[in-house]
């Protein structure tokens, strides 16, 4: 880490508020203080350091002291991020849980399916969007294409890497176009070392979606997450309107035409930002 913005940035992606990593950091660097003295020196209210002293020790990222008054310690930072990672998983597992409770309740309802009409849903949150990852990937026999913010990368490396290797290793393919810069090399090294094929699509702001065996799709209404946090609200349309999905694939096909491989976007990346550069 450079400097304390770039240390706050990367907080941000396990899940923190802006407020709980500038806490967590003034802990790290000046060591245990109290309430009030951390009011002082964040220039704040003590209600407001109390409640998100409270959000921390929850997190499992602050420790208290037994004295009076009470005196607030950073834990290490590598036990702290471990402890964030692993409450998020447990969530996330529940939520499957949940969904598989949810699917034999389903199978003894006398529900009357149409093939007709095209089902649509809107997904709210990113950890429902990670739930319908995971399971549609579990379905899909073919082909993921995707279109997405290079802040996924992160989100995908935390949470679906795994389900993405399974399904590349028994003969899948997943497409990634994508526009990211320096600070994403990591995460998207990381896919391309499993399998995935990565594009680079510089300056695309246009829809964010994906399409799975050219059958299902989700299209993004607003993915601007500031945080890595299975709570983060999303807005995505899921649909299994193929021919919905036959209209997608048709401009990923076009994008995918006038992206560059992101091997040659890092090998640009790192000639730029290296320091011999």
């Amino acid at each position: 880490m450079t400097n304390d913005s770039e240390f706050l940035s990367r907080l941000s992606s396990f899940g923190l508020s802006e407020k709980e990593s500038q806490l967590y950091l003034h802990l790290l660097k000046y060591g245990p203080k109290s309430t009030s003295l951390l009011a002082k020196s964040l220039k704040t209210y003590r209600e407001d350091v109390h409640r998100t002293l409270i959000s921390l020790i929850d997190k499992g990222m602050v420790n208290p002291s037994f004295e009076s008054p009470t005196v607030y310690a950073a834990v290490e930072l590598k036990i702290a991020l471990d402890s964030s990672i692993k409450k998020l998983e447990t969530e996330l597992r529940e939520m499957e849980r949940r969904g598989q409770e949810l699917e034999e309740i389903s199978k003894q309802q006398r529900f009357q399916p149409s093939d007709e009409f095209p089902t649509f849903k809107i997904i709210k949150s990113l950890k429902e969007l990670i739930a319908l990852v995971k399971s549609a990937l579990a379905t899909t026999v073919r082909e993921w294409v995707v279109v997405y913010p290079a802040v996924f990368f992160v989100v995908a490396s935390l949470y679906t890497i795994e389900d993405s290797k399974t399904f590349i290793d028994r003969g899948g393919e997943i497409r990634i176009i994508t526009d990211f810069s320096y600070k994403h090399l990591e995460s998207v090294q990381q896919h391309l070392d499993v399998g995935y094929d990565v594009r680079q699509l510089t300056g695309y702001r246009g829809v964010t979606f994906s399409v799975f065996d050219e059958k299902f799709s989700t299209t993004g209404v607003n993915v601007d997450i500031n945080r890595i946090s299975l709570d983060e609200p999303v807005s995505v349309v899921w649909t299994d309107d193929d021919a919905h999905a036959a209209r997608l694939v048709y401009t990923f096909e076009m994008l995918w035409e006038q992206a560059i491989p992101a091997a040659r976007q890092i090998e640009e990346l790192l000639m730029v930002e290296s320091p011999l550069a």
